[in-house]
């Protein structure tokens, strides 16, 4: 059964990025096909809340090998953004992070209910389950059009 939204999608202006690619440089080590996030567009104080977004093209890197002739953006890729997602906000919000390597840590309860495929727009949101001063802990889930197309705790640690 799917998990209830971690955000109620109309009460959030979704349409304004708060933070772009530049901004994302700055904070995250991951370069190249690796940058898995396009922007911030809603971080709630203390970085307990935090939306972003992935545009999925049908140019990306990815897609002519996964699945030919059906592309299908990889899970082990929506992981990888939510992770980003959950490093950008500890980073920017935990005390002497701002430049500190976020690895992962591990995951828990992760699940895929839907299949995301090129052109669409993916938003990962991300909500704080468990901080400490080196490690933490998010709740994250993925949407294609408000539906929930993926779900895991994401566990981050300074490396």
């Amino acid at each position: 059964m799917p998990a209830t939204p971690l955000i109620d999608f109309e009460t959030l202006d979704l349409s304004r990025v708060i933070a772009g690619r530049d901004e994302l440089r700055r904070v995250l080590k991951q370069r190249g096909t690796f940058e898995l996030l396009d922007g911030i567009l809603h971080v709630a104080p203390e970085g307990k809340l935090i939306v972003g977004y992935k545009d999925i093209r049908a140019d990306d890197w990815w897609s002519n090998d996964h699945i030919p002739g059906r592309p299908i953006f990889p899970g082990a890729l929506m992981i990888e953004a939510a992770a980003q997602l959950c490093s950008y906000a500890f980073s920017t919000h935990a005390p002497g992070m701002e430049n500190a390597f976020i690895g992962f840590g591990g995951l828990d309860g992760t699940r895929f209910r839907g299949v995301v495929s090129p052109p669409s727009r993916m938003v990962f949101v991300g909500r704080l389950k468990r901080f400490r001063t080196r490690m933490f802990t998010y709740e994250t889930q993925g949407f294609v059009e408000r539906g929930l197309v993926f779900e895991s705790e994401v566990i981050g640690v300074v490396v």
